[in-house]
């Protein structure tokens, strides 16, 4: 059994001497948040020690969002103490928070694509000389501070020519210009590949020697077991305790943040994965060789009645951009489609629509309004096949109910604003939308990312229902282990190329990330 560590006796420094007091750098006492009739945060405790990485876990809904915006000033709390340094502090907004060398790095980015490297690191505190803004200062001291944490980036590049790896190194530059020596960062992983991720990570890991301190939020629990000096587990609004990461399993970690045993999502991919015999049904959709340029070359696949074919590869490896031209919003050069064994050509999502593809888009932001209701945006796509004018509200209300019920959205409320709900409960949303008329075929784009360990349980349990029903399923995605339990086949994508097809064979983690 693992036991809770005692916050302020520990230190993630090896060399100071064990059981010795180290002051927190940033403490919360018997922390409470309401929001109206629900409590997000129960009398949490939390302690972030000086050059700690400390890892936040929890479920969708667990309170980690809320504890972090009381941290960085977005909310403050109905009851507790939060201390800066020894001494009790009340933010009274993110920029009071700032003031007292606190930054948070969003799973969103907030930078500005149009300018260039140098000018967003230095946003909103451009330095001047006789009244006009230093343009060499600010060139040559961005390049200064992203060269001693190892960051070779051309800060007269724009950023939005970028890969998005080097655009969080940036966003975290930006925090720490801004004076930051605690640094949140929420999600930085979810959309990063693994060589990108562990820039990442390496960044961290200089900014803890040079005294910072971290909390890392992510779903990702090989992540956070693989960077994190402690981790403090949220369930249910409460805290589950504070653990040294080195005396934790993956399982361990699960089991502490859903209280219960779930040996498959904890279970170890290194062994391989048996996939299953191949389908025996007729070809819904037929690729063959196509081609888009400077995207993807020679695409040949198809995908069967019932079937889940899984798509495996890091960003841009072309998977997205394959899915963007079955859905209609990419055109392709070479190569054909057949659905249903008829030529199919999309030119619009309008068309590949009424042709059955439905398509769930990798930025669920883009395809969901927050501040409409959760039945406007399920019933969007289908208005003119579901409910007359006239009658909108109550038909639509009718459509959605039970399928809000099949999908897992919490809470069962149609009427709801869809931003005020959890990540995961918006993508449950996103999918609704696209079962209101049965899809022939379903292509989920990173169908789970950044959802916790339960979400994405209950996601791919509705996949599997519908796998079951008959329509044909593309899942692509950037986790190893989201492809591998629910695929009945995988292809390896990198560099716009399918490198391998797996199928009725055992295939492990390494396996995927080898033809990547």
């Amino acid at each position: 059994m693992i036991a809770n560590v005692n916050q302020t006796s520990v230190s993630p420094d090896s060399a100071q001497e064990p059981g010795s007091v180290v002051q927190p750098v940033l403490s919360v006492r018997n922390v409470t948040k309401r929001f109206g009739g629900a409590t997000a945060l129960n009398g949490v405790d939390f302690d972030l020690l000086p050059g700690e990485i400390h890892g936040l876990v929890g479920e969708n809904g667990a309170g980690k969002s809320t504890l972090v915006k009381i941290l960085s000033g977005v909310q403050r709390p109905d009851e507790g103490e939060v201390s800066l340094n020894g001494t009790s502090i009340r933010f009274r907004s993110p920029a009071d928070a700032k003031a007292q060398g606190i930054g948070m790095i969003f799973q969103e980015l907030t930078l500005m694509p149009s300018l260039t490297v140098a000018e967003n690191v230095f946003l909103g505190r451009q330095p001047t000389r006789f009244g006009v803004v230093d343009w060499r200062r600010i060139k040559r001291e961005s390049a200064e501070q992203l060269s001693e944490f190892g960051i070779e980036i051309d800060v007269t590049d724009r950023i939005g020519r970028l890969s998005l790896g080097n655009q969080q190194l940036v966003e975290i530059a930006r925090v720490i210009n801004s004076g930051a020596d605690i640094i949140i960062l929420d999600e930085p992983t979810s959309a990063l590949s693994p060589p990108e991720a562990e820039r990442l990570f390496q960044l961290m890991r200089n900014l803890k020697a040079s005294g910072k301190s971290l909390i890392f939020i992510s779903h990702f629990l090989e992540d956070v077991l693989a960077i994190s000096d402690r981790v403090t587990v949220l369930k249910n609004s409460n805290l589950v305790g504070t653990y040294q990461a080195s005396e934790l399993t993956k399982h361990r970690l699960v089991q502490l943040m859903i209280g219960r045993d779930d040996s498959t999502l904890a279970e170890s991919y290194e062994s391989g994965v048996a996939l299953p015999a191949p389908i025996e049904s007729r070809a819904v959709l037929s690729v063959r060789d196509l081609a888009c340029e400077g995207e993807f070359q020679d695409i040949t696949f198809d995908v069967h009645k019932g079937e889940i074919l899984g798509l495996f590869g890091y960003l841009g490896a072309g998977m997205t951009e394959i899915a963007r031209a079955l859905f209609g919003t990419l055109k392709t050069q070479n190569g054909h489609i057949t659905l249903d064994d008829q030529l199919y050509k999309p030119k619009t999502p309008t068309q590949a629509k009424r042709s059955g593809l439905a398509y769930l888009s990798e930025n669920r932001r883009a395809t969901l309004f927050p501040k409409h209701e959760i039945y406007k945006n399920v019933t969007l796509a289908h208005l003119e096949h579901l409910v007359k004018p006239v009658f909108r509200h109550p038909s639509e209300i009718a459509v959605v109910g039970p399928l809000i019920e099949r999908t897992g959205v919490r809470p069962k409320n149609a009427e709801l604003p869809a931003g005020h709900l959890s990540g995961g409960n918006q993508q449950k949303v996103v999918l609704a939308k696209w079962l209101t008329q049965q899809p022939k075929v379903l292509i989920l784009n990173e169908p789970t990312r950044g959802m916790d360990v339960g979400a994405k349980r209950e996601v791919l349990d509705l996949v599997r229902e519908l796998k079951d029903e008959g329509v044909a399923i593309l899942i692509l995605s950037t986790e190893p282990e989201t492809v591998l339990t629910e695929s009945d086949r995988i292809l390896v994508l990198s560099k716009g190329s399918i490198t391998k097809e797996f199928a009725n064979e055992t295939v492990s983690k390494e396996d995927l990330l080898l033809y990547a």
